[in-house]
C-alpha cells in the first residue's frame, strides 16, 4: 500500500472515532434510580388524649430511611425497621404538645437520594411543640469521665401525659441517657450545651410510679460509663400528708386485758410519700416508736394496757418536707366496766395486714344476734401518685347465736398496692360499737 492510500485509511479511521464520541449511544446515557414506594401507613391508636402512646407502622421499600411527622410538632419521629421492608416507631402525646383540631401525620421514606411520602390526618387535643434537638457535638476527648448534676423540673402531679424534664451536666461529648426503674431503660438524652444534656419522658396510662422510684443517668464516651442517681421528688409537694383511720378512735374505750393495738395510716394522695424515719409516736408521753411497725403506708404499736386515759401524738413528715400531727386519746377501761359496751373484734386479719388478689373473707366476732353494716372502699394509684377510690361493699350482715359473723369482699379491678378500708358499725338494742379494718393488698 503506497503513501497516499495509507493517510485515506487513517482519514477515515479518524472521522469515524469523531462521530463516535460527537454521538454516544445510547447504553452510555445515565441510568434511572426509582424512588423508593409506601405500600401502606397507619397509626394508633385513633382515641388520642395526653398520656397515650402512638404506634406508627410503614410497609414499603426495604433498607431505607423512615421517618414520621406530626403537624404542630417541630420533633422528627425516626421509625426502625423491625422486619423487610416494615417500619415502626412510637411517640407519647404530652400535655405540652400543641396539635390541632384535624393534624397532619406525614411519613417519609428515603432511599438512594430519593424519597416516597404518605399522609393521614387525625383528630387531636392540643400543647406547644416541643424544641428541636441540637446538632450532635463532637466526641468526648479521652481524660476524666464524670456527671457533675442530675435532675429534674418537678411537676404538679404524676399523671397520665405528664411530661418529666430531666437535665445532667458532665463531660462534654457523651452519650447520654436516663433510666426510670420500672418504668422506662435508656431513654436518650441530648447535649444541648457543652456538657449541658437535657432529655423527657412523658407518662403513659399504665405506667406506675411507686414513691420511691428510682431514676439513674448514665453518660457514656470512649468505651466508659459513669451513673448517677436522682436525688430529689418528681413532684412538687407542698401539701402536706394526713393521718387517718385511728385506732383506737378518738374518744373511745377499750377493755383492759387484751391486747390494745395503737395505729393509723398516712395518705399522700398527690405527693411523694411519707418518710418512715421522720415518724415519731407518743402514747400518755412516752416514745414508742421503736417498738412500733412503721412504713410509708402506716404504724402500728401493741402493748397489754392497763386501765387509764391514753393520749397518743404523732408525728411525720413527707419526702418533700412537709409535716403533720395528729392527737387524739382514748381509755382502757377495767372489765367490768368494758362490758356495758358492745364487743367487735376481727378475728381473720390483722389492721394493716397484706392480701392476695382475688376475694377476701373478713371474719369477726359482736354480741350474738348483732347487725353489722359493713362498707369496704378501695383507694389505689394510677401513675403511682393519684389516688383513685372505687366503692367495693356496701352490705348488712348478722351475728349468729354466738355472735360471729363473715363476709367477702372483691374489687371489680385488680388494683396491687391499693388501700382497703373496710368500716363496721355494729348494733344490737340501744348499744353499738365501731370497727375499722385497714389492709394492703400486695404489689
Amino acid at each position: 500500500m503506497n503513501t497516499a492510500a495509507r493517510v485515506r485509511k487513517l482519514f477515515v479511521l479518524l472521522f469515524a472515532l469523531g462521530s463516535i464520541a460527537a454521538f454516544p449511544p445510547q447504553a452510555a446515557a445515565k441510568k434511572y434510580v426509582a424512588p423508593p414506594e409506601i405500600e401502606n401507613f397507619s397509626v394508633t391508636p385513633e382515641e388520642l388524649s395526653p398520656g397515650v402512646e402512638l404506634t406508627f407502622t410503614v410497609e414499603g421499600t426495604p433498607r431505607a430511611s423512615a421517618s414520621v411527622r406530626i403537624s404542630g410538632i417541630a420533633r422528627i419521629i425516626p421509625l426502625k425497621e423491625v422486619s423487610e421492608g416494615v417500619y415502626e416507631g412510637r411517640y407519647t402525646i404530652g400535655r405540652s404538645d400543641r396539635l390541632a383540631a384535624n393534624s397532619m401525620i406525614r411519613a417519609t421514606l428515603r432511599a438512594r437520594g430519593r424519597s416516597a411520602s404518605e399522609s393521614i390526618r387525625v383528630a387531636w387535643r392540643s400543647g406547644p411543640p416541643a424544641r428541636i434537638a441540637a446538632p450532635v457535638p463532637a466526641p468526648a476527648a479521652q481524660g476524666a469521665l464524670a456527671i457533675t448534676t442530675f435532675g429534674v423540673v418537678p411537676v404538679g402531679r404524676i399523671e397520665p401525659g405528664a411530661e418529666l424534664k430531666f437535665t445532667m451536666s458532665g463531660t462534654p461529648g457523651g452519650a447520654a441517657s436516663l433510666t426510670i426503674d420500672g418504668v422506662a431503660r435508656d431513654v436518650p438524652m441530648r447535649e444541648v450545651r457543652s456538657g449541658q444534656y437535657e432529655g423527657s419522658y412523658t407518662v403513659r396510662r399504665m405506667d406506675n410510679f411507686p414513691a420511691t422510684v428510682i431514676i439513674t443517668g448514665a453518660l457514656s464516651a470512649n468505651g466508659r460509663t459513669v451513673r448517677a442517681a436522682l436525688n430529689q421528688p418528681l413532684v412538687a409537694d407542698a401539701k402536706p400528708p394526713v393521718i387517718k383511720n385511728l385506732s383506737p378512735h378518738n374518744g373511745e374505750t377499750v377493755a383492759a386485758g387484751n391486747l390494745t393495738s395503737v395505729s393509723a395510716t398516712f395518705d399522700d394522695s398527690g405527693g411523694v410519700g411519707v418518710d418512715p424515719k421522720s415518724v415519731r409516736i407518743l402514747l400518755a408521753g412516752r416514745d414508742v416508736t421503736q417498738n412500733a411497725t412503721v412504713s410509708p403506708q402506716f404504724f402500728d404499736f401493741r402493748a397489754d394496757l392497763p386501765p387509764g386515759v391514753y393520749p397518743v401524738e404523732v408525728t411525720a413528715r413527707d419526702l418533700a418536707g412537709n409535716s403533720v400531727r395528729q392527737a387524739w386519746r382514748f381509755t382502757v377501761a377495767p372489765q367490768a366496766a368494758a362490758a356495758t359496751t358492745l364487743p367487735l373484734q376481727v378475728l381473720s386479719h390483722a389492721n394493716n395486714a397484706e392480701i392476695g388478689g382475688g376475694s377476701t373473707q373478713i371474719r369477726g366476732r359482736t354480741a350474738p344476734d348483732a347487725t353489722v353494716d359493713v362498707q369496704v372502699q378501695g383507694i389505689a394509684s394510677l401513675a403511682g401518685l393519684i389516688g383513685i377510690t372505687q366503692p367495693i361493699l356496701n352490705q348488712s350482715v348478722k351475728a349468729d347465736a354466738n355472735g360471729n359473723f363473715a363476709f367477702s369482699f372483691q374489687p371489680q379491678v385488680e388494683m396491687p398496692g391499693a388501700r382497703y378500708e373496710i368500716s363496721m358499725h355494729a348494733t344490737k338494742a340501744n348499744l353499738a360499737k365501731d370497727l375499722k379494718l385497714v389492709l394492703f393488698q400486695k404489689k
